[in-house]
């Protein structure tokens, strides 16, 4: 989203409050002579200086786009462009936020920042699922993951993996989870699967609940091609993308997915800023930090604010105190 951009495409959380947002990217658009597109769905909530379009249009003519919202919008805005990946920039209007780097109060600096060309692009992979039964999905991209489970509270997910057309095994159990690195720290890691390095070109295929067959995670190459047959003992499955429900399948169906390692280009202001604000945000998913660890994660102005305040303390106690 630098001086060359020329269409910026906004996406929305469907249900929280993001029309200052709005109204700021708009302004800035206007005043850089920049059309801002948005979807169909979101009509009733921008305002007319905002052109509705269709996905596919959507898709076609944007070379930004700004997600309002938090992770979930985020990762539906890389699925929405994966096709043409364009740069995405993620201003947190949710919770947690692992992706999303940009608060509301300072979106307007990081709209200047993007004018002058004062940002990076972190690649992102995803998985490319896709099935043989005759439903298909209805999104192949899977950022974070991509997961079978069971379909209702009885019975047991029975699949069999093959990699590479190679069978390895089989698994019965609640559900298997397929996780990109940065998804790992996700339903992967709520399973008992290692966190992958944002860096590792890798997959990794972590069983929920294993009752029989392979019980540990696995992690495979990019290159790999992960293929899970439904056995006929099996529960009938559902399967997630992105915590999106995307279909189902039956006894006899195949979900294949492999790794893409360019399918997303997301912005950054401060590379190292956000790396420190996700290591606060992993340590409270118990990685373990010591105690002068954490400090470490605490800005530097803080620390001395509050060494201050503690020197102050100690003297108005006194020797007594």
């Amino acid at each position: 989203m630098d001086h060359g951009v020329e269409t910026i495409g906004l996406v929305l959380h469907p249900r929280k409050p993001v029309g200052e947002s709005i109204t700021t990217i708009v302004r800035w658009a206007e005043a850089a002579g920049q059309p801002v597109l948005a979807l169909d769905q979101d009509r009733d909530r921008v305002p007319p200086e905002v052109e509705v379009v269709s996905d596919d249009e959507f898709r076609r003519r944007v070379a930004g786009v700004v997600s309002l919202g938090g992770d979930g919008t985020m990762l539906g805005a890389m699925r929405l462009v994966a096709d043409r990946p364009v740069p995405v920039l993620g201003v947190n209007h949710g919770n947690l936020g692992f992706l999303v780097e940009v608060t509301p109060s300072g979106l307007e600096a990081a709209l200047a920042r993007l004018a002058d060309g004062d940002f990076t692009v972190e690649q992102h992979g995803c998985l490319v699922a896709e099935t043989s039964g005759p439903d298909e999905l209805s999104t192949g991209y899977g950022f974070n993951d991509v997961v079978l489970a069971r379909l209702g509270r009885t019975g047991a997910v029975s699949i069999d993996l093959a990699v590479n057309d190679l069978r390895y095994g089989y698994y019965k159990c609640d559900a298997v989870v397929l996780a990109t690195p940065n998804g790992s720290t996700a339903y992967n890691y709520a399973a008992g699967g290692p966190i992958l390095s944002p860096s590792a070109a890798c997959t990794v295929i972590a069983p929920v609940a294993p009752m029989a067959g392979i019980g540990r995670a696995v992690v495979l190459g990019a290159g790999d091609v992960v293929s899970l047959t439904v056995a006929e003992d099996s529960a009938p499955v559902a399967v997630d993308v992105d915590g999106t429900a995307a279909g189902e399948l039956k006894p006899g169906d195949v979900l294949t997915a492999r790794m893409r390692v360019d399918a997303a280009e997301v912005v950054r202001l401060d590379a190292s800023a956000h790396a420190g604000r996700s290591r606060v945000k992993l340590s409270l998913l118990d990685l373990p930090l010591r105690r002068d660890q954490l400090l470490e994660l605490i800005p530097a102005e803080l620390r001395q604010e509050a060494a201050e305040l503690n020197a102050r303390r100690s003297g108005a106690e006194g020797p007594l105190g």
